[in-house]
């Protein structure tokens, strides 16, 4: 799939493991941050990990037994459909008849009775392929794998776009002339192993241990265990009781809590798939296309601080509800590190003392000053939407400052 796109949930890289030592000669404060491919080296449950044998996944609804509300919340987000059989996407059920022109080629999406057919034709030649798997969701976009008679993934040539409510180019798959082209790459591009690998990963749970990639039995989305580790002797500590609060975080059977991670630890944890510092910065990505990478954006903040929990993704986002659209759901946040006009100390209405401690403990508590402008909707100048042109939307930047006018993105 193509590397770079969708809602940002995956990286098509590799990043080799010397990276520690690279960093060995880096300040402390960029040293402490690692590469996925670190991470996964190391012992301990990290996103995207393979080490685990399949059958200690027990799937979400085993979890919705002890936490029934966190798990109807969950299933509600776009993340929890972030993958699907082709067969089951609501985005093909309700546009049955989906097509794209571009010179002499025309792109056919044809859904019936829960059956994509997907076709490409070029004046009295013609292709056609059952899609198989869809990648995405409504909130931006959805693209579809598929195979062919030599057994391996293809990656259809067009995607559905929600801000058009229509078919384009696949992100980075837009053929610059549509003369002279074979109809096999007018269709299509292989997907390879390593690639699928990764895009499973980031968007289904438990779909490889070790070197077995199995699509009959992963999980499609990303479910409780994507980000808590397999379940399974967690579920069976419970059921014989071993159901106190200390035993279930620390005991035999103990689900990963991701809560516990130091900041840094958290933000590259979500960074797994949604683009970590180092993950962006060693596969050479530039340009607006990395506004969809949100814990890169987020550190290269002048307020980013590796130690302040304060500043990271579930500070803002709880990843078992959906993404909230509107600028003052984050007001809370920005103010929980910036005075207000009503946090400074008025020395006319209180001892002298009292309101030198006051400000003394709101320099500490509070470090950023307030903005001259407003203390509401902070996001909304701070974080301002970037428009993705191959994504045919615009993305809130994180990468949290004061923005200039007609300043030249930042990368």
């Amino acid at each position: 799939m193509a590397g770079f796109r969708g809602k940002g949930l995956y990286l098509s890289i590799r990043v080799s493991g010397v990276l520690l030592a690279l960093l060995s000669g880096l300040p402390a404060l960029v040293r402490a941050q690692f590469a996925t491919s670190d991470r996964l080296s190391q012992s301990g449950f990290w996103p995207t990990q393979t080490r685990y044998p399949r059958n200690e996944y027990t799937g979400a609804a085993a979890c919705a037994e002890c936490h029934k509300l966190v798990f109807e919340r969950a299933q509600q987000t776009s993340m929890a459909h972030s993958a699907m059989l082709a067969g089951e996407s609501s985005i093909l059920k309700s546009n049955p008849d989906l097509g794209f022109s571009n010179g002499s080629y025309r792109y056919d999406i044809r859904t019936t009775d829960g059956t994509s057919i997907y076709s490409v034709i070029n004046g009295v030649t013609q292709q056609s392929a059952l899609l198989v798997w869809a990648f995405g969701t409504s909130r931006t976009a959805q693209s579809y794998l598929f195979r062919k008679k030599d057994g391996e993934f293809h990656e259809a040539r067009v995607t559905y776009f929600r801000s058009l409510a229509a078919l384009d180019f696949t992100p980075g798959r837009a053929l610059a002339s549509a003369t002279d082209i074979a109809i096999d790459d007018a269709m299509d591009r292989q997907v390879g192993r390593a690639e699928v690998y990764r895009c499973f990963a980031c968007h289904t749970t438990g779909s490889r241990t070790g070197d077995d990639f199995d699509e009959t039995k992963l999980i499609p989305g990303v479910t409780c265990e994507a980000c808590h580790g397999p379940g399974g002797q967690h579920v069976a500590q419970m059921e014989v009781g071993n159901s106190s609060p200390a035993d279930a975080e620390n005991g035999p059977g103990a689900i990963f809590n991701p809560k516990k991670l130091t900041p840094e630890e958290s933000v590259d944890f979500c960074g797994s798939c949604h683009g970590s510092y180092w993950d962006v910065s060693l596969s050479g990505a530039s340009g607006v296309g990395n506004a969809r990478f949100q814990p890169y954006r987020l550190e290269q903040s002048k307020c980013w601080n590796k130690n302040d929990a304060r500043l990271t993704c579930i500070a803002c986002h709880d990843p078992h509800k959906e993404v909230e659209t509107e600028a003052s759901a984050y007001d809370h946040v920005c103010l929980s590190c910036h005075l207000t006009s009503e946090s400074k100390a008025k020395t006319a209405t209180m001892q002298k003392e009292k309101a030198r401690l006051l400000q003394e403990n709101l320099a500490k508590t509070h470090p950023g000053a307030a903005c001259p402008v407003s203390i509401r909707e902070c996001t909304s100048c701070h974080m301002p939407q970037v428009y993705v042109p191959a994504m045919h939307t615009a993305f809130p930047d994180h990468r949290i400052r004061i923005v200039r006018e007609r300043e030249p993105f930042p990368d």
